[in-house]
């Protein structure tokens, strides 16, 4: 036997084994990077969750979970938005002003929002996480004023918020909903769950 045929012997070997091991290598790294990516439990947990917006027409809300609780995300029409003025005196602060739930700076306005025609607002009532109903057309409904802007209505105990979730007067919730870290990615993607690009 001579030493070409050994050496030609020995190379195909390694190239074999190489090739086996690569393969080897990929099965095994690919099911390991998948792992960084945020599992549905870790999502609920509080990692930020993108919301497209673009099939959102005037008047509608959508629902989405983040942290376990529901986030309601409203897409109010222009005159909902002119009508959040009318009624401050109503309101038990309408200027979100309390301290139970600090509400970010983007979001300390009428609309308490970034945008006038997007509200964002985690879904449950301040007083004992109730989930209130929506009652978005104004006017004279059962359990609601005659002059009712429009808004919810939590029906467990009464309490009712306006457009901008901001809580009436004299009322069994003591705050305004809860206003979520959020930012738009781009005009009709939302980001719920984080406010600063790294």
């Amino acid at each position: 036997m001579s030493d070409n045929a050994v050496d030609q012997g020995k190379r195909t070997w390694l190239i074999a084994t190489s090739c086996a091991g690569a393969v080897g290598g990929v099965a095994t790294a690919v099911p390991f990077v998948s792992t960084f990516a945020p599992s549905e439990r870790a999502k609920a947990a509080g990692a930020a969750v993108e919301v497209d917006i673009s099939a959102l027409k005037p008047g509608e809300k959508m629902t989405v979970e983040w942290r376990g609780k529901p986030v309601w995300i409203v897409r109010r029409t222009p005159d909902q938005v002119e009508a959040l003025s009318k009624h401050d005196g109503e309101l038990a602060d309408p200027n979100s002003e309390r301290k139970a739930y600090p509400i970010p700076e983007y979001a300390k306005n009428e609309w308490r929002s970034i945008k006038k025609e997007y509200l964002v607002v985690i879904g449950v009532c301040t007083h004992l996480g109730c989930s209130p109903s929506d009652k978005f057309a104004a006017g004279a409904q059962p359990s609601l004023p005659d002059d009712w802007p429009g808004g919810f209505l939590c029906p467990c105990h009464g309490s009712t918020f306006d457009m901008a979730a901001r809580v009436f007067k004299n009322k069994p919730a003591p705050d305004n909903l809860e206003v979520p870290p959020h930012m738009y990615l781009a005009d009709t993607k939302l980001l719920i769950g984080e406010d600063k690009k790294a």
